[in-house]
């Protein structure tokens, strides 16, 4: 993929933000399990934050491929942290198409300058991957919809300054066709309580349950029309999904650079250890399998910025993201022997967050499954 030079500038600014600012603290900031609001604002400061929303509303209307570039470096750097743009990538495109302007134009310069962490609220007890087989009710009252429910498994569940909720206001049987969303500050509306999970990795995200008891949102924070919010959400995946593969390729490609580097110092039988192809081998092999993941990746963003379908390709590298990390990182750890056994290194680190997406925002058996749907349509799904 040749970049412009736009695009390069761009990329040198997150990279060099990614390698300075970033990666020396960032099993430092996982230990303290925060998210360290002066960093996002600095990356605000930067440029760095919704680059594809307006720039009218603090963005730089950039297209998806360059979105794309900035989270991979910045993963490299800290793969926790580099979820937040992604996030404001899908949660500003949802307020700008669907947000009432009062919502719109308060919020999206907010999360583009930093000040503010949006989550996104569709998982509920029951279950994620029947996304819209939703239990939390928001029933009309007057001018109000009243909320009542819980949401678990959110991104930014405790520290997030705002939630952009799925709930059914149409009947069960309904299905997708029943969900509406809603925008829903947390400062000054009563009723949301949160709490935060102990997770395996990736900590400063906040991983928690959201619950909503009675909880009073103005109907002018209804995003877009009754019954289409499962929609809205589903288009956004699309683009998300490609952005988070490109985040697990960042992640790879630290631990890759490392080991390499690492191949040429160490020593054994009188010689450094790149030189056996036993340990050379697998890290070629991680490398070309990295490299095949991002150019997809590319791809897909790529048709996204050209106007046509991409839905597949981004299932594919959703699935493949992840695993393939999982996988090329673990043969890092590997690779530095008993040392690479310890918290010292990154590489135990980075292993325990990329695994977090073979599960989140879709696991390997649903992105398959959009993909033979994709293929050969509804005779591939079983509901």
């Amino acid at each position: 993929m040749v970049l412009t030079e736009d695009q390069k500038a761009l990329q040198e600014t997150a990279r060099r933000f990614a390698r300075e600012r970033l990666l020396p603290d960032y099993q430092k900031r996982e230990k303290g399990a925060v998210l360290e609001r002066d960093l996002i604002t600095e990356m605000g400061g930067l440029g760095l934050l919704g680059v594809d929303l307006p720039e009218a509303l603090g963005g730089m209307a950039v297209d998806a491929v360059t979105t794309g570039v900035i989270a991979e470096e910045l993963a490299y750097g800290d793969f926790n942290v580099s979820a937040v743009p992604v996030g404001i990538s899908l949660n500003g495109a949802i307020l700008v198409r669907h947000a009432s302007a009062e919502v719109k134009n308060e919020w999206v310069p907010r999360m583009t300058r930093g000040d503010a962490v949006i989550a996104i609220c569709l998982t509920e007890p029951r279950g994620g991957s029947d996304a819209s087989n939703l239990q939390l009710r928001a029933r009309r009252d007057g001018d109000d919809y009243v909320i009542n429910g819980e949401k678990t498994s959110i991104t930014f569940a405790d520290r997030a300054d705002a939630y952009l909720v799925f709930a059914r206001t149409g009947k069960p049987e309904e299905g997708a066709k029943g969900v509406s969303a809603f925008f829903i500050p947390y400062a000054g509306t009563n009723g949301i309580s949160r709490t935060c999970f102990d997770d395996v990795g990736s900590a400063i995200i906040g991983r928690g349950s959201v619950f909503f008891d009675d909880v009073r949102v103005p109907a002018s924070h209804r995003l877009g029309d009754e019954g289409k919010g499962f929609t809205q959400v589903m288009q956004g995946f699309d683009y998300s999904r490609a952005l988070i593969a490109l985040q697990c390729c960042g992640a790879a490609q630290a631990s890759l650079d490392e080991t390499w580097a690492y191949t040429k110092e160490r020593t054994a039988f009188g010689t450094p250890i790149g030189q056996f192809q036993g340990v050379s081998f697998p890290l070629a092999e991680g490398d070309a399998h990295i490299a095949a993941v991002r150019q997809l990746s590319y791809h897909a963003l790529s048709l996204r910025d050209a106007g046509l379908p991409h839905t597949a390709e981004a299932a594919m590298v959703k699935w493949m993201g992840p695993k393939t990390a999982f996988d090329v990182i673990h043969q890092c750890l590997l690779t530095f022997g008993h040392y690479g056994w310890s918290k010292d290194l990154p590489h135990q680190q980075r292993l325990r967050d990329v695994m977090g997406l073979e599960i989140g925002d879709g696991t390997a058996q649903v992105m398959k499954l959009i993909v033979a749907r994709e293929r050969i349509g509804r005779v591939a799904v079983q509901y």
